[in-house]
């Protein structure tokens, strides 16, 4: 029995980063859902028949920035887990139930933030 993948939408308006970090959550086996800029995401938050199960968005867009963004998706799923990627991941204050992480990332460090934000119960047994 599986559980269907997760779906991740991923907001960033570099088309080589979006393509990589795409890529990568494709091969951790998250559904993903792109978008160049705010207003695309907007769409595809606005769509019902969607399920988003977390948001990726850079906060450094042009129009919307990335932290507007995600005040206007709460506003529709009040309680989405929102990742910003950021190159200032060190001076970011964030909301509740939304964490960053800083550019660049490893593979393994997408993985455990990502992983971490769609399963938020904590584990009882640690694995080493």
């Amino acid at each position: 029995m599986s559980a269907t993948p997760s779906t991740i939408l991923v907001v960033e308006d570099d088309d080589i980063v979006r393509m990589l970090i795409v890529d990568v959550l494709e091969e951790l086996e998250f559904n993903v859902l792109e978008a160049e800029g705010s207003e695309r995401a907007l769409e595809l938050l606005e769509d019902k028949s969607q399920r988003i199960d977390l948001l990726m968005t850079d906060v450094g867009l042009p129009d919307i920035d990335g932290k507007e963004l995600a005040k206007k998706a709460r506003e529709l799923h009040q309680h989405l887990p929102i990742l910003f990627a950021s190159g200032y991941a060190d001076t970011m204050v964030i909301p509740d139930g939304m964490a960053v992480i800083g550019k660049p990332f490893s593979i393994d460090q997408l993985r455990e933030k990502v992983n971490s934000m769609l399963d938020p119960a904590p584990s009882t047994v640690a694995v080493n």
